[in-house]
């Protein structure tokens, strides 16, 4: 059965609520009324409505004023807002100009005819669907989207090598990216190539743990026709496809050592030689690197040149584990949501706040790819008609214990993030038991409503 569109009226005049909230009915419409500003952001908080009406003028305030302070809170996120129509039956040109430069779909003048209402709410409606009908085509597609955007996250992790990687970018500094496995390397050279002045030049890379020992000279330089066995015909190497460009040695600490040597040589004097060939050719390059290997301790052990070190360790970047981001993983979730559901043909379905507290418990070794994996596993296994994943569902798909706030002492893991691991798991329960009402659960818990709304963000639980 599809769920009937929820209205949401704010409105101080009763005769005005009555009136509008019986014709929407006729309609088919969920209606919910307000009759204060306070009383509209308590139905905002407790309710998802799909579009609202609001009044200009009312008794604790401004309906435009609301309408700002709505968009302001969304964190720029405006698509979480429900779209806005304002009416007034004495407001002034300038207010409907504000109102509509502010945000809202729609200016009424009162009294509204029927007719007039309900065109602006179905238009604005199919305009609201035919939005993200196409926003989820640009990240089905990844239309549109530069690589620093895919780098999702909103943690003191996250905005400070988005702001490293923007500095870094408009250098010519190599750049040495250090970090675990799937936790998004290559996304960070690529948004450094982006953002340089080489974008429009090639990116090329190179997984060195994945070039056979014997092939990486010929990967890296190329080779002359008749240079070795099965050599058939001239090829460029990465390094040429790359010139006036950049090229990003992924796994670099897996470089044999005596191509190492012909690396460095080639960092120094920007000139390579084709294996098998006899002219030294010029090149312009900006190197990127990426490690999942201590190189220092590389170095020390005389598996990595310290020279080569220097050369490529420029400027250093380390690429967060997820582990230390948690509070990205609401947001890792819808995003990966949204793009598995697409794939797989299927609406994205919600997680619950238990399910999101245990998915944030877990310690993700494989970082943000196993995340992604974890996810679309979840959406081709959970059944279709099933719209909220529940922390039960969650459970069965990672490889841990049922998250809960009794034993859970992980050793090497700090106390701050056993303690709001543990405050996640409670607070989540707490939502749960209140049917997701966020003003319940906070009053239950004994917290103000807005410094509650700042404790799920800090935990995760709202992105």
């Amino acid at each position: 059965m599809t769920r009937k569109n929820r209205v949401l009226i704010l409105d101080d005049e009763a005769n005005t609520l009555v009136t509008l909230k019986r014709a929407l009915e006729m309609e088919s419409y969920e209606v919910l009324t307000a009759s204060t500003i306070a009383e509209a952001r308590t139905r905002l908080a407790e309710t998802n409505p799909d579009i609202c009406l609001f009044d200009v003028r009312l008794p604790d305030g401004d309906g435009i004023d609301l309408l700002a302070s709505l968009i302001q809170s969304s964190d720029d996120d405006t698509h979480a807002l429900p779209p806005v129509v304002m009416m007034s039956g004495h407001a002034a040109i300038e207010d409907a100009v504000r109102a509509l430069h502010l945000g809202a779909r729609d200016f009424l003048e009162k009294p509204i005819g029927q007719e007039r209402l309900l065109v602006t709410l179905k238009n604005t409606l199919e305009l609201k669907s035919l939005e993200r009908e196409n926003r989820d085509l640009r990240e089905k597609t990844g239309a549109n989207t530069t690589s620093i955007e895919k780098l999702i996250g909103r943690s003191e992790a996250m905005t400070t090598l988005k702001e490293h990687i923007e500095r870094v970018a408009k250098s010519e500094g190599r750049v040495l990216i250090t970090g675990e496995n799937g936790s998004g390397k290559d996304l960070i050279a690529r948004a450094i190539h982006e953002y340089s002045l080489r974008a429009k030049e090639p990116f090329i890379s190179l997984n060195c743990a994945a070039v056979p020992k014997d092939l990486i000279e010929s990967e890296l330089f190329g080779h002359e026709k008749g240079a070795f066995t099965g050599a058939v015909s001239r090829k460029i190497g990465k390094f040429e496809r790359a010139d006036g460009g950049t090229l990003f040695l992924d796994e670099v600490g897996d470089m044999p050592m005596d191509m190492q040597v012909k690396l460095l040589r080639l960092l120094q004097n920007h000139e390579l030689e084709r294996v098998g060939g006899t002219s030294l050719i010029k090149i312009d390059v900006r190197v990127i690197a990426a490690t999942n290997k201590d190189l220092e301790k590389e170095i020390e052990e005389g598996r990595f040149r310290e020279d080569l070190y220097y050369r490529l360790n420029v400027v250093p970047l380390v690429s967060p584990p997820l582990r230390d981001r948690k509070t990205d993983i609401p947001l890792l979730i819808n995003q990966f949501l949204s793009e598995a559901s697409a794939r797989n043909h299927r609406r994205p379905p919600e997680l619950s706040p238990g399910a999101i507290a245990l998915l944030s418990s877990y310690h993700f070794p494989g970082n943000v790819r196993e995340l992604n994996n974890l996810i679309e596993r979840i959406v081709i296994l959970v059944p279709r008609d099933k719209d909220m994943i529940s922390e039960e569902d969650i459970s069965t798909f990672i490889p841990t214990k049922k998250y809960s706030t009794k034993k859970n002492y992980r050793s090497g893991v700090k106390l701050s993030e056993l303690v709001q691991d543990a405050e996640r798991s409670i607070v989540a329960q707490a939502l749960e038991a209140h049917n997701n009402v966020v003003a319940e659960t906070a009053r239950s818990l004994g917290v103000e409503r807005s410094n509650f709304h700042k404790k799920l963000k800090s935990l995760g639980l709202r992105s």
